[in-house]
């Protein structure tokens, strides 16, 4: 299921590492439930609807995804 976020909190969310913009999904998987960063492409979770913004937190970046 993709993530539902409003566009006004998509505009302010930014990555903890690098403070990039965020999208939702995956290059690979635009319905993923998480969110990842445009420049690092760490992948953040999100839980419930609630973005885990958490560095401990984070995925790796997939290839496709990112640095």
């Amino acid at each position: 299921m993709a993530v539902q976020l409003d566009d006004q909190l998509m505009d302010i969310l930014a990555c903890p590492a690098d403070h990039a913009p965020l999208r939702v999904g995956t290059v690979a998987d635009p319905g993923a439930d998480v969110l990842t960063c445009t420049s690092c492409g760490l992948r953040y979770p999100v839980v419930d609807g609630i973005p885990v913004l958490l560095a401990d937190e984070a995925l790796p970046a997939l290839p496709a995804d990112g640095a």
